[in-house]
């Protein structure tokens, strides 16, 4: 059968189309989004050296690539995270939500029951948006009463176990208690400690960053 010249302009055409819709496709990395306090949005240090940006750096090396959007506020309570992580979820439509939250309401000493119900409810919501969730603990000085600072710990343990989340017991095991790795205010990493910082919530994240397994037949 005898096809003009037309028709083949038009196959190529298509053709075309298809590749490069196929390629955008490819190209779109996943999002892993960040929600946190100072102790995510490098407080004091270079954007640059924070753990979040190293993290987007490691993610874009990956096949598929990955990024890593960062939401962290310096000062950024669980209250504000809650009421804030809707409209986040709606913009960046995350495959994986990490929440650094609780320490600025362990400095203030609020109830730690409030605490329980915001994180509880930013799981839910992201849950909700079939974003896998990873929970990032955070430990408070020794000034602040074991009684005090079990409970925070239990905290994040429960509702790691309640919701069946990923969680990073401490995000700065290895770090708070070394002094040459922290600022003068004695709560924030310095630059050298944020590779450090990386590697403690890269144990937890990684495997979220996997593709769930297909069911077997």
């Amino acid at each position: 059968m005898h096809r003009s010249p037309g028709w083949r302009i038009w196959s190529v055409w298509v053709l075309l189309c298809c590749i490069g819709v196929g390629s955008a496709q490819a190209a779109t990395p996943k999002t892993v989004l960040v929600l946190g306090d100072s102790l995510s949005a490098a407080h004091n240090i270079p954007v640059e050296a924070g753990w979040v940006h190293l993290l987007d750096t490691r993610l874009g090396k990956m096949v598929p690539e990955w990024r890593a959007v960062n939401a962290s506020i310096s000062g950024e309570t669980s209250l504000s995270g809650r009421n804030r992580l809707p409209a986040l979820l709606q913009k960046y439509r995350p495959h994986v939500l990490v929440i650094e939250l609780g320490a600025n309401d362990g400095l203030r000493g609020l109830p730690l029951t409030a605490l329980r119900d915001n994180l509880d409810a930013m799981i839910v919501v992201a849950q909700k948006s079939h974003a896998r969730v990873l929970l990032v603990g955070i430990e408070l000085p020794v000034n602040y009463g074991s009684r005090y600072r079990d409970g925070l710990r239990a905290v994040y343990a429960d509702l790691a176990a309640k919701r069946k989340l990923a969680l990073v017991p401490f995000l700065l095991k290895g770090v708070a208690m070394d002094p040459a790795l922290m600022q003068n205010d004695g709560l924030h990493p310095v630059a050298a400690a944020e590779p450090t910082v990386l590697e403690t919530v890269w144990e937890g994240l990684r495997p979220l960053l996997e593709p769930p397994h297909s069911p077997r037949s």
